[in-house]
């Protein structure tokens, strides 16, 4: 018997196919349900740039999202529960055991970061105290979530990580002569916005430098940073770590 859902919401274009589809995959091989939930209702749209490494050049290698990872993601997009997400505003934090938040970067990223129908759903499961796992982008949208009752962050009083300004910017100067600003989501660094909403600087942990990304056969080249009912990543890289620290903090 399939455990309750967990859900995933996505913008309607330009999330990480990485972020979702592996751990994504790994909830589902665990006996998680998924369900999801877009802007519109319709299915989302991953970033075609990390899923084809078109327009990255020489560095398509490097940056796009790895075929094993794309393989994962195709799989998980032809499933019924992909293909029929309910709408933002139609999500309840009451139907769902738990919360899982991925990212992305690109300009499409910005409906999902700026909903204030997620925001005020992210808000609604810290307060019920459930489980709230985000990667990337998805810690900035958990970020600008605030706590109905003081009116600061969800995040602010606890630990998390990122993406960190330093992979942010060199993704960016190694690309922008041709592809501008595809990499700066907005004009301040993601890490600088989340740091402003948290307790402390200090708050904001980098974790060892990400040379590598990680892989289920090597996951220790990943991080991840679990702070009671939250659990965070910094990129893709990190993904297979945190998709294999998913099932114990969804409580299965």
């Amino acid at each position: 018997m399939s455990m309750p859902s967990i859900l995933v919401p996505l913008p309607s274009r330009d999330f990480d196919p990485t972020e979702v589809g592996v751990p994504g995959s790994h909830l589902l091989e665990q006996g998680f349900d998924l369900a999801f939930a877009t802007p519109d209702g319709k299915p989302a749209q991953a970033d075609p740039i990390m899923v084809t490494g078109k327009g990255l050049g020489l560095l398509a290698g490097a940056l796009m999202a790895r075929r094993q990872d794309i393989a994962l993601y195709t799989a998980l997009i032809r499933r019924p529960a992909f293909l029929n997400p309910v709408l933002y505003h139609e999500a309840r934090e009451s139907d769902f055991m738990g919360l899982l938040l991925p990212g992305g970067h690109a300009k499409g990223m910005r409906t999902y970061l700026e909903s204030a129908d997620l925001q005020r759903l992210v808000a609604d499961f810290f307060k019920a105290g459930k489980p709230v796992a985000a990667i990337c982008h998805g810690v900035l949208l958990a970020a600008r979530s605030k706590d109905s009752a003081g009116g600061v962050s969800v995040l602010h009083g606890r630990k998390t990580t990122g993406l960190l300004k330093r992979q942010e910017m060199l993704a960016w100067q190694l690309t922008r002569a041709w592809m501008a600003d595809y990499y700066r989501t907005y004009g301040t660094p993601m890490q600088t916005e989340v740091e402003s909403f948290l307790a402390a600087p200090g708050d904001f942990i980098a974790g060892p430098l990400p040379l590598f990304r990680d892989s289920f056969q090597k996951p220790e080249h990943g991080f991840f940073l679990k702070d009671g009912n939250y659990l965070s990543a910094r990129w893709p890289g990190d993904a297979h770590a945190f998709a294999l620290a998913l099932p114990e903090h969804f409580g299965g």
